[in-house]
């Protein structure tokens, strides 16, 4: 894996691009520190439908509590403020 400066990176992004594209990762350094990595995007990687995301997080909200209080209570009483 290269390291390389952040105004080298901002300098020759296109050419990093076309590197990243072909396999490699580059980490990018700002005053010789770590702050980034180019890294290519996993190859096959599955997107899940829109309407899958919504329903997977109303079933992680359902019977969400704060305190013993139901999170849509503490929404409603924060309305009528």
């Amino acid at each position: 894996m290269e390291t390389i400066g952040a105004f080298e990176a901002k300098t020759h992004f296109s050419a990093l691009l076309a590197r990243v594209r072909g396999g490699e990762r580059v980490t990018i350094t700002h005053r010789g520190k770590p702050v980034a990595m180019l890294v290519p995007v996993e190859a096959g990687r599955s997107r899940l439908p829109a309407a899958e995301v919504v329903a997977r997080f109303r079933r992680a909200r359902r019977g969400l509590r704060l305190a013993g209080t139901p999170v849509r209570e503490l929404i409603e009483a924060g309305r009528r403020r």
